[in-house]
């Protein structure tokens, strides 16, 4: 069900909730998570940010490094106060019965506005059965909402240790698109693969050819696979940025 230790991320969150929020709001938090009270769960993940606030919380480098001991990649500075307490809100949920586990997230989704689904996207990495939720992953890549985009992309270790190379390939050159810091993305070079490299080969030709410029990541993701004659011609077009 999950591939880490629940009971040490749920503890390690629940205290660094609690130096975040005030005490009758974790008082309120730490009652939530009864998933098989749908309506309450749902009401609970909805009403988060008017129980929490939305103040961008602290976390300690200590607590930063446990987290990575007990979810390698998964990086929660820069998160607000709700954002974290519908993670830990979804954390909390009981995943034994799958199916009616499976409906209440996808039920999320599907109703969610955009800091809800920041929140889901941002719970990848530590939500039960992660296979199901690869088809959601690559749909929300085709998200035009930056700070959706953004959840899935940055800090975020899910996409490159679940996403199929065609879905991996479609996020980095959404990344690309939209402007969005390649930098950030885990495991950019770890997932790189011959296909990705064609793609941003052919990219790199019609922005030369359209007198336009390229991300300098790009030759380095592209290099690996691809002659250095051809990348050095393609460069020959014009100057990166």
């Amino acid at each position: 069900m999950f591939g880490y230790d629940t009971e040490a991320l749920r503890h390690l969150l629940a205290t660094i909730i609690q130096n975040n929020i005030k005490l009758d709001a974790w008082t309120w938090l730490s009652k939530q998570g009864d998933i098989n009270n749908t309506a309450n769960f749902n009401a609970a993940f909805a009403m988060m940010p008017r129980k929490t606030g939305k103040a961008v919380i602290t976390i300690t480098t200590e607590q930063a490094e446990q987290l990575n001991t007990i979810r390698p990649g998964f990086v929660i500075e820069g998160w607000t106060a709700d954002r974290l307490g519908r993670v830990y809100l979804l954390l909390q949920a009981d995943a034994t019965n799958r199916e009616h586990y499976f409906a209440v997230i996808e039920n999320l989704f599907l109703a969610a506005e955009m800091n809800e689904l920041v929140a889901l996207y941002s719970a990848l990495p530590i939500l039960a059965y992660p296979d199901f939720l690869v088809k959601r992953c690559a749909e929300g890549i085709r998200s035009n909402i930056g700070s959706v985009l953004e959840a899935i992309m940055y800090h975020n270790p899910y996409p490159a240790e679940y996403l199929p190379e065609a879905a991996w390939n479609q996020l980095v050159m959404k990344a690309i698109f939209t402007d969005k810091r390649l930098d950030l993305i885990t495991g950019l070079n770890d997932r790189n693969n011959p296909e990705l490299a064609r793609i941003l080969m052919d990219f790199a030709r019609e922005r030369g050819a359209a007198g336009r410029s390229v991300v300098p990541e790009l030759w380095h993701l592209a290099s690996p696979f691809t002659d250095a004659g051809i990348v050095n011609a393609v460069k020959q077009q014009y100057s990166t940025i």
